[in-house]
């Protein structure tokens, strides 16, 4: 793993906080207003695709905001990360002023993607999960505000979901056999992997309805496989749902039509 100190490690997670509206602390120092990671979503990165995302900061002073910015670290402590996500220079542009602050909003381009060596960008398996989120703002005055540990987001791997009901078309009464896996990206291969162990809904609606109903749960094998039997009632769709875990984000498989006849 990556050891970086949290001045390195580098920005952003699926975040939408708003804090205070006051022009500057007691101390004088920046507030910072609000912050705005990947439009406030988790961070999901695939086997070998980059990942791009933005984020914003607001933050007021009375003596105005040089800049401010947000950073995204992995690990214990943000004096020893193990992970980092780094951004390019913020771009700041004032968004209102009046005698007694002025507010700022920074923005900062991210991107991550998946590898085994030790560079900045780049995340293994074993940062898939919680990241903490820093934000730092300075005034002209070269007054700072630092929260090193100012909240909490997920860097997860990608998730995909697939289904397929057999024989097509079946005559009413006889059994169906729904089949599916589901994969997630493997961040160490840069490959899709069997996700095994995972709850997984069977779900199914019939042609004249757009509600789905679960009809039973399942777990994936050892390969992240799925297989289970139905028998066959009317015409309609069959997918199969899982909700996802702190390390991989939820998928649902598009739903497979079958004739009964």
């Amino acid at each position: 793993m990556r050891t970086r100190t949290a001045a390195a490690a580098s920005a952003s997670a699926a975040l939408l906080l708003a804090l205070s509206s006051h022009p500057a602390h007691a101390d004088g120092t920046p507030v910072i207003t609000k912050v705005v990671v990947n439009k406030g979503k988790n961070i999901v990165v695939g086997p070998t695709t980059v990942t791009k995302f933005t984020a914003q900061i607001t933050a007021s002073h009375y003596s105005g905001i040089s800049t401010a910015s947000v950073q995204l670290w992995h690990g214990a402590s943000s004096a020893n990360s193990d992970g980092a996500i780094s951004y390019d220079a913020p771009q700041c542009t004032t968004t209102s002023s009046t005698t007694s602050s002025t507010t700022s909003t920074c923005t900062m381009n991210f991107q991550v993607k998946a590898d085994t060596r030790d560079m900045t960008n780049v995340v293994s398996n074993a940062d898939a999960g919680t990241w903490h989120v820093a934000a730092f703002a300075y005034g002209k005055d070269r007054s700072g505000t630092a929260d090193d540990d100012y909240a909490t987001t997920k860097v997860q791997r990608a998730s995909k979901l697939t289904v397929n009901a057999s024989p097509e078309p079946v005559k009413k009464g006889k059994t169906l056999t729904i089949t599916g896996s589901l994969t997630r990206a493997n961040w160490n291969t840069r490959t899709w992997a069997g996700y095994s162990g995972q709850n997984v809904k069977l779900q199914y609606r019939p042609k004249s309805s757009d509600t789905y109903t679960t009809l039973k749960t399942l777990t994936t094998s050892s390969t992240g496989k799925l297989s289970t039997s139905v028998t066959a009632t009317a015409d309609g769709y069959y997918r199969y749902i899982f909700a996802g875990t702190p390390t991989t984000p939820a998928a649902t498989a598009a739903g497979d039509y079958v004739d009964v006849t």
